[in-house]
């Protein structure tokens, strides 16, 4: 679990296909302080495993399922990665809760540069909009920002010049692909309306809470 606070812009030392995925070698110093193999990570918003530990970074092991789902099968050398180790017990949530399981890619349509602020705005697929709420939270490469406008399957974030400058969102082009998840509490609240439908009631009452757990 992690929080969609970046640590640490690391960058690819390399990046090489195998069968049945890939292998990623990240170059990074901060993050290092108590990494160690089996450790979880967050790379541009995906959760990976730690498999190599050395004095100038790490690896992981990407699945092909992964490859397919996000913007890695396109990483080249020296390319910019967003970097978090994973939440601990006694960390404050500063951003908000992100589970590194990416949704799908975007697509980055506009970068509007106002003053030191930018908006940014992503296409999405369809499909994945309804996640996508006003005000509410996103996770685009792994970055926790606040969805302030929503057009058809487009959405736009304000970005502060903090943000921008210590992401890798200082990289982005027009076009250029980004991770994106949505807010997991969205998912779960679909999932306990369709369960309430399905049962011919649609209101969300103490029954309903205490059959779903809840209460």
């Amino acid at each position: 679990m992690f929080t969609g606070i970046i640590e640490e812009i690391g960058y690819v030392k390399s990046f090489n296909s195998v069968s049945g995925g890939a292998k990623l070698e990240v170059c990074c110093s901060d993050v290092l302080s108590d990494l160690k193999i089996g450790d979880s990570i967050c790379i541009n918003g995906v959760c990976e495993t730690v498999t190599s530990v050395n004095k100038s970074g790490f690896c992981v092991d990407i699945s092909e399922e992964t490859l397919s789902v996000t913007n890695f099968m396109v990483l080249a050398q020296n390319d910019k990665l967003n970097l978090e180790r994973a939440l601990t017990l006694n960390s404050r949530l500063g951003g908000h809760i992100v589970s590194g399981h990416v949704d799908c890619k975007g697509v980055i349509s506009s970068i509007d540069k106002l003053s030191d602020f930018y908006n940014i705005s992503v296409m999405i697929p369809p499909e994945f909009i309804k996640y996508v709420v006003y005000k509410g939270s996103i996770a685009v490469n792994g970055i926790s920002l606040t969805v302030s406008e929503i057009n058809g399957c487009r959405f736009t974030v304000a970005v502060i010049p903090h943000t921008y400058q210590n992401t890798n969102l200082h990289c982005l082009n027009i076009g250029k692909n980004v991770n994106i998840e949505t807010d997991i509490l969205g998912r779960y609240v679909e999932k306990m309306m369709l369960l309430n439908d399905n049962k011919n009631d649609t209101r969300i009452n103490m029954e309903f809470l205490q059959e779903n757990g809840f209460v």
